[in-house]
């Protein structure tokens, strides 16, 4: 229980615990209110709504990754800084499952622009440049990438990948060499 010393960033802290437990889709502050021990009136000198909670959910979650992507990457060019930030996604993604959605959650423009999420784009930016694709190149790169680690990890935390056979590492693998060698011949016309 949370409710010696509540804060804003306490409050934040335990709703993207609660969402790593039961869904970021199933965090309200009614929710949270009974984890922190405290009546749902009390949330809000701390955040506004639950859209306003579920909004700072998503900027903790953004800057918890950008966070651990950059350490991964730092040093690292081409297949291997792929590699690093494809797992780190996914690794993110099957410890916090709950912040992983949290992640991808809608803000609002000046939220998003201030957001983690600038760090993620020029992050994985600068791993294309070691694939020598400018614009517009980057940016469709850039989004095949998102989606490709998004879709990924969805399926395999869903259980998508648990009936069949090879694996979903030996899939991983394979997917993040063909990434490499499309993202080497990616087509230059526009």
């Amino acid at each position: 229980m949370v409710r010696a010393g509540l804060t804003t960033e306490r409050v934040i802290r335990a709703g993207a615990e609660l969402a790593d437990e039961i869904g970021f889709e199933h965090v309200t502050p009614t929710e949270l209110a009974k984890r922190c021990g405290v009546k749902t009136a009390s949330l809000y000198s701390h955040v506004k709504n639950a859209h306003e909670l579920k909004t700072e959910i998503a900027l903790l979650a953004l800057a918890e990754l950008a966070d651990l992507a950059a350490t991964a990457v730092a040093g690292l060019a081409g297949k291997d800084a792929l590699i690093a930030l494809a797992n780190v996604h996914r690794d993110y993604a099957l410890e916090h499952p709950g912040r992983f959605t949290a992640a991808r959650f809608r803000l609002a423009p000046d939220k998003a622009v201030t957001s983690a999420g600038v760090r993620h784009a020029e992050l994985t930016r600068a791993i294309l440049r070691g694939y020598d694709l400018a614009e517009p190149h980057q940016t469709h790169a850039v989004r095949l990438l998102g989606s490709v680690f998004s879709g990924f990890v969805g399926l395999e935390a869903a259980g998508g990948f648990s009936h069949s056979t090879p694996g979903s590492q030996e899939s991983w693998t394979e997917i993040l060499d063909a990434l490499d060698v499309l993202l080497r011949a990616w087509p230059r016309t526009k």
